[in-house]
């Protein structure tokens, strides 16, 4: 499994509207077909910077996967993105790889 992870800060002036734009966003990468889920997370940090941050990842199947949603749509959602909320949001991207899960053994109540 692959996780495209990005973390999005949002300026407080267009937060509300980013928030609701955002679910809409999520199942629109949802729907090119490469990912499989998503968890939208808000960051519980107070920002130098200010407004809020968030994280939204993506889990993809394989990493051809990953790689065919940056070749056939990532440019055209930045772009909706950018046009939307242009300096009022700051976005980088990670990729990740997930080694191995782990679950409790047992119950300790």
């Amino acid at each position: 499994m692959y996780i495209y992870n990005v973390t999005i800060n949002i300026d407080n002036a267009v937060h509300d509207e980013w928030l609701t734009w955002m679910e809409t966003h999520i199942i629109e990468v949802l729907n090119t077909g490469k990912f499989i889920s998503a968890k939208f997370t808000q960051v519980l940090v107070e920002e130098e910077m200010g407004g809020k941050t968030y994280s939204v990842q993506y889990t993809a199947n394989t990493q051809a996967d990953l790689h065919d949603y940056y070749k056939e749509d990532a440019d055209d959602l930045r772009i909706k993105s950018l046009q939307k909320f242009g300096d009022k949001m700051l976005a980088f991207r990670t990729e990740l790889k997930l080694v191995k899960e782990f679950y409790p053994t047992e119950n300790k109540n």
